[in-house]
């Protein structure tokens, strides 16, 4: 049994502020960013609007381990956020709160910022004028006309871009308020200071998270993204790991294991989760010609490796933005504030960034870094410009 002194200090009450959850998301986005600009300049299979010919080998690794936790983590925050939010207002107002913050800029997005990117993107600036292009990307949309190389937002495909996160929120979020109102309740009282699963609890919901996804992907393979049922871009890849970690956060609200991570087993899985990050940077850059593995054992080793690594990283940055980062400062608080507009609108911004520096001869790294560094803040600045108007800051 553990020590007193392996018990987490509750420094903030259940129903305060949690400053290491906001100062998480900041990290997260900022994570997302890097990954994006990334795609410009790492051996990605995605695609991207600006593609350098050299790669910088690097990131190929860089992108494994960043898509092997940080949306799950994502989800597992939000649904912890989910519940303490419907436990704080009524049904209908949670569901307007949802769909006001959720499907706005999902509608926004599909009708009018991705398409324009696209157009941009291709460069049809000097075919068609201001006033045509509305009725030329309505007529893609509802094919009618011939979409551009590359166009991937005509309606039967349902392009939501990097969006596909918010409009999962908001299914989940709506089936949630669907199953609150069908008897199946929680009240506020009924929140427990129960003790989070032990180390044996983890392990065994890795492995069956590994068998999971490793059958799912057996018909639907990494990066796959298909409109399913016509509107919800999914990949199916990847979805047993994100609903799983997303149920895992709604849960975890009611019985408090934020707050009631023994440190112990924060550290435990932070170093776990490290250790099997570098472990695959070490074999992605090297020890791969040394101790290859063949293709049928990698369907087996990497679903296990993949599973592991999440818990580890979700549980350990957990813990250690609870213990190290859970306070908040003027600038940390604007920057918590722009969070969701910042992961938005990050695209558009980088983007554009690498427009500007495509013509100058730097590695792909060098290049990396920079538009990393450039973007970051640029994103952040231009979040906390588009949020200055009452009704905008409604919504974002």
């Amino acid at each position: 049994m553990a020590g007193s002194s392996d018990l987490p200090p509750l420094a903030v009450r259940p129903t305060g502020r949690l400053y290491f959850l906001d100062n998480l998301r900041i990290a997260l986005t900022i994570l997302v960013i890097a990954h994006h600009v990334g795609q410009a300049y790492g051996p990605t299979g995605g695609a991207w609007p600006i593609q350098e010919a050299t790669r910088a080998g690097i990131l190929g690794p860089f992108f494994t381990v960043n898509r092997s936790f940080f949306m799950s983590l994502f989800f597992m925050i939000s649904g912890y956020l989910m519940v303490m939010s419907y436990d704080r207002s009524r049904p209908l107002a949670f569901v307007r709160g949802r769909v006001l913050r959720l499907g706005i800029p999902v509608a926004a997005f599909f009708l009018l910022v991705i398409p324009l990117q696209q157009y941009l993107c291709h460069g049809l600036t000097g075919d068609l004028g201001p006033m045509s292009f509305g009725r030329y990307y309505l007529d893609c949309y509802f094919g009618q006309a011939e979409p551009p190389a590359g166009w991937k937002g005509y309606w039967p495909e349902m392009n939501f871009g990097h969006l596909w996160y918010v409009e999962h929120l908001l299914l989940f979020s709506l089936c949630y308020a669907g199953l609150r109102t069908l008897r199946l309740r929680l009240s506020q009282t009924d929140l427990a200071q129960a003790k989070p699963p032990g180390t044996l609890a983890i392990v065994l919901f890795a492995l069956v998270l590994a068998f999971t996804s490793a059958a799912v992907r057996i018909w639907h393979p990494i990066d796959r993204w298909i409109g399913f049922l016509g509107f919800i871009q999914v990949a199916f890849a990847d979805v047993p790991r994100d609903l799983s970690f997303f149920l895992l956060g709604a849960v975890a609200y009611r019985r408090q294991w934020f707050l009631n991570l023994p440190n112990r087993t924060g550290r435990l899985w932070l170093l776990a989760g490290v250790f099997l990050a570098v472990l695959w940077y070490a074999y992605a850059m090297g020890l791969r010609h040394l101790f290859p593995i063949g293709r049928t054992a990698m369907t087996v080793v990497y679903p296990i490796w993949e599973a592991l690594l999440c818990c580890g990283m979700c549980i350990g940055l957990l813990y250690w933005f609870r213990k190290r980062l859970n306070h908040q400062t003027w600038w940390s608080k604007a920057l918590a504030e722009g969070q969701y507009a910042a992961y938005l609108f990050h695209v558009p911004v980088i983007v554009l960034i690498q427009y500007a520096v495509a013509s100058i001869t730097l590695p792909p790294l060098s290049k990396f870094l920079f538009v990393t560094a450039v973007g970051v803040p640029a994103t952040f600045l231009l979040a906390h410009g588009i949020r200055q108007p009452a009704l905008v800051r409604r919504v974002l």
